[in-house]
């Protein structure tokens, strides 16, 4: 069972930030030619899901570490509260229309992930069948790594205190407060409850698919750990191109 308390901070062997920040620059580069061999091979695909707490920082991760990409060969989508129309569907509707074909690369920002942490935090849903929702998930994912789609799920962990700070600055600076939602503020107090529940879902989740927790405080090493995982996973292909 993962403990979040204990994984929020760096680790003592952690990389110092300018060396961090170098090699990022190399993965990115390394990335923009395994995206190119990702699509010429047409044999996988390559699905990111990415949580996390508000202002954890799922957007500047999609700014920096996919900046090198081929954006029409990447597809980002944000999962938000689900419309009506999504509704009157079973949950996994709305995300099977966003996974990625062959040779291409999707990003979840959000995932079908919220559809278990949203209910067990307000409470708006029998738990028999949120229970259910943790075999359902398992038998969706394992369908899409049996059709060839590899899925890397990275646990973007920033600290409460940091997440505070992060959420005051979108009301200071103009470039952010776009961004500043009243809601973000109201579910601050569920905070306990949010991590249990993810905790339980790393857990529940995990084992064949096992969840990257990625300290994320400092966002250089977010960004390092991130694109790090994503190049030596893809390497791990040993992709050529066709003759």
């Amino acid at each position: 069972m993962h403990n979040l308390k204990k994984e929020s901070t760096l680790p003592k062997s952690s990389i110092d930030q300018k060396s961090a920040e170098a090699e990022t620059e190399v993965f990115k580069e390394k990335l923009f030619e395994l995206q190119n061999l990702l699509y010429a091979n047409q044999k996988h695909s390559l699905l990111i899901i990415l949580q996390g707490m508000d202002a954890s920082g799922k957007d500047g991760t999609v700014r920096h570490v996919f900046s090198s990409m081929n954006p029409m060969g990447v597809n980002v989508k944000a999962f938000k509260a689900p419309t009506a129309e999504e509704k009157s569907h079973d949950f996994l509707w709305r995300i099977y229309q966003h996974v990625p074909p062959e040779g291409m690369i999707a990003i979840f920002n959000r995932s079908h992930y919220e559809d278990i942490l949203v209910p067990v935090t307000h409470k708006d849903l029998d738990m028999k069948i949120i229970e259910r929702r943790y075999g359902i998930i398992n038998s969706f994912e394992e369908s899409l790594e049996d059709s060839g789609t590899i899925i890397l799920k990275f646990f973007l962990h920033v600290s409460k205190e940091e997440q505070k700070r992060r959420l005051e600055e979108r009301l200071t600076k103009p470039r952010k407060k776009w961004k500043y939602d009243p809601a973000d503020d109201a579910e601050r107090p569920n905070w306990s409850t949010y991590m249990k529940t993810y905790e339980t879902i790393f857990d529940r989740c995990g084992k064949e698919r096992p969840w990257i927790i990625v300290p994320s405080d400092k966002k250089w090493y977010r960004n390092y750990v991130i694109a790090k995982k994503i190049t030596k996973t893809l390497e791990g292909l040993k992709m050529k191109y066709p003759s």
